[in-house]
């Protein structure tokens, strides 16, 4: 009797006849900045303001020269905390071209996320818009700014600061920045990302020239970006979505950066589309759901659009189904990945069937390893069973800033990058992703550790214990459930209260929309809280069956 066929392991390596680029991103800007000067770059749609490549070349070395003469060098640390404008976009070139780490700071982050990041990552010049929305960041930034020891300078946007720095860069030397940018090498830290940690504070993912660059041209590339490619971005630049894939995304291709407006709003976005005529949007889902319930959606021409990605929260099948109907997205994309992996690992490529495009989040990465393991023995599981999904190559962080313990839990010997997801790869190398071990919770694209949400429940004066949990949601994927225990006569505790509690002092999305109080948790035998019985509990208290039933990606 013959023996069955051997198993076919859950891996896959992306191998590509197109090399990796060696340079820094400062090089690679200047070198397609000269091949293309006279086209355009950067469109800001709400001031009209335009760049073509050579101009923005121009406006980049200026405010990097600026931030030379403000002290700023190779390896200091620069924090920005703006929403999307294109100085967010001239800060981001100029600091690589310096060699100074860019902290990203998330613009809904309120004082108490402020202040720690300010001092963990020990930022030393601030660059900030004044306010948006409802958010006073100037306030903000003095209140903590005498607990910041290491922050020295702050440059406002739109004010005589911004001004002043611009031309102090006027008088500076170009030919010193061109003798600094020579002296960097590609794999030299240049980005800090917070990404929520599962202690109760955000983690600083440190991210290279050569993570960041490369993984920007390689999903530029897979959607076929030229330079007749215009690409509108209205997701947040300082998340990788914004950054890497729109931005690196658009100039690693000579492609054009368009800027709908600075923060998402669904009319603005389809607006800047038709005005633009971009053939390229990207978005989480909930914001392509916003486009397409938009009233007046069939008076917005949007013919020109060709492609797109959708990521940062599962997809739902039937809103992939409308994008490439209704939007006209017939080459549209799927991307998954995480900031710690420069972020994307794999994506749906434009020739794939429909059914594999709004099923699945596509094939590997050129120059990336994707496998599926074992949680619990680490051996790499046969094609079709369910496991934590790893990745390796060149778009695996440098690790947590300062966090060398934090690195090694994430990063095993290997080099492989656990990332906590539960995925499937099946006979085709395509995978899908069905869960996650831990218990992170991704609302509308955002990545909330509900540790973080806990130790802050824990300082209300009524609360005994707490529990939060992500719970299905037909328009953010997922939303935060706090479940509680009350200290004994404490008063009624609702959703409303827990909600003005936490306003100001939490980001908007990490404020739990449910809270159901409770006199005790599920638990295990050996004492540890049963999270998934949460969930499905929730569900039925909640009313949530038909957001829990809902297809994704």
């Amino acid at each position: 009797m013959s023996a069955a066929a051997p198993l076919v392991p859950s891996y896959a390596s992306g191998t590509s006849d197109v090399p990796l680029l060696g340079d820094t991103i400062g090089d690679n800007f200047d070198r397609v900045a000269a091949a293309q000067p006279d086209a355009e770059a950067l469109v800001e749609v709400p001031t009209g303001r335009r760049w073509t490549y050579g101009t923005l070349r121009e406006d980049v070395d200026t405010v990097a020269l600026g931030l030379l003469a403000a002290g700023l060098g190779k390896g200091d640390r620069i924090g920005i905390w703006a929403p999307n404008v294109a100085e967010w976009t001239l800060v981001q070139y100029a600091t690589a071209k310096i060699g100074a780490i860019l902290v990203n700071i998330n613009p809904a982050y309120r004082t108490h996320e402020l202040e720690f990041v300010l001092n963990q990552a020990g930022i030393s010049v601030l660059v900030a818009a004044t306010s948006f929305k409802t958010s006073d960041y100037a306030g903000m930034i003095e209140q903590v700014r005498p607990r910041c020891e290491a922050l020295r300078t702050v440059i406002l946007i739109g004010t005589p600061d911004w001004d002043e720095m611009v031309a102090a860069g006027r008088q500076g030397d170009r030919a010193e920045l061109a003798r600094l940018q020579a002296q960097l090498s590609p794999d030299d830290p240049i980005n800090i990302q917070y990404t929520s940690g599962t202690t109760g504070f955000p983690k600083g993912a440190t991210l290279s020239h050569h993570n960041i660059l490369n993984n920007g041209y390689f999903v530029g590339r897979l959607c076929g970006y030229t330079p007749d490619d215009r690409v509108c971005i209205p997701v947040p630049f300082y998340h990788c979505f914004g950054m890497v894939m729109g931005n690196l995304g658009c100039t690693t291709n000579g492609a054009t950066m368009v800027i709908p407006g600075p923060g998402f709003d669904p009319k603005a976005t389809l607006t800047a589309v038709a005005q633009e005529r971009c053939t390229s949007l990207y978005g989480v889902p909930t914001m392509f759901i916003a486009e397409l319930n938009d009233p007046e959606f069939d008076s917005y021409g949007l013919s020109s659009l060709r492609t797109g990605i959708m990521a940062g929260s599962p997809c739902p099948v039937e809103v992939m189904k409308q994008v490439v109907d209704r939007m006209g997205m017939t080459e549209v994309t799927i991307c998954y990945g995480m900031t710690e992996t420069s972020p994307v690992s794999t994506q749906t490529r434009a020739d794939d069937s429909l059914e594999r495009r709004v099923s699945t989040v596509g094939r590997v990465h050129p120059h990336v390893e994707v496998k599926i393991v074992d949680p619990d023995t680490g051996l790499t599981l046969p094609r079709g069973e369910p496991g934590e999904l790893c990745t390796r190559g060149y778009s695996v962080m440098l690790g947590y800033w300062d966090e060398p313990e934090k690195t090694a839990e994430a990063i095993d010997r290997a080099r492989w990058m656990h990332t906590g997801d539960l995925g499937v790869m099946d006979g085709d190398g395509y995978v899908n992703i069905t869960g996650r071990i831990k218990d992170m919770v991704i609302r509308g694209g955002e990545n909330i550790y509900p540790r973080e949400i806990e130790e802050f429940l824990y300082t209300h004066p009524d609360i005994l214990d707490a529990q939060v949990i992500g719970v299905p949601d037909a328009r953010y994927g997922e939303e935060l459930c706090a479940w509680v225990t009350l200290r004994e006569g404490a008063p009624e505790l609702t959703a409303e209260g827990v909600r003005e509690f936490a306003t100001g002092k939490l980001a908007h999305y990490k404020i739990p929309r449910y809270v159901l109080v409770v006199e005790e948790f599920p638990m295990t035998v050996t004492g540890k809280v049963r999270k998934v019985e949460m969930r499905e509990k929730s569900v039925e208290l909640l009313d949530l069956g038909d957001a829990a039933a809902m297809r994704n990606a």
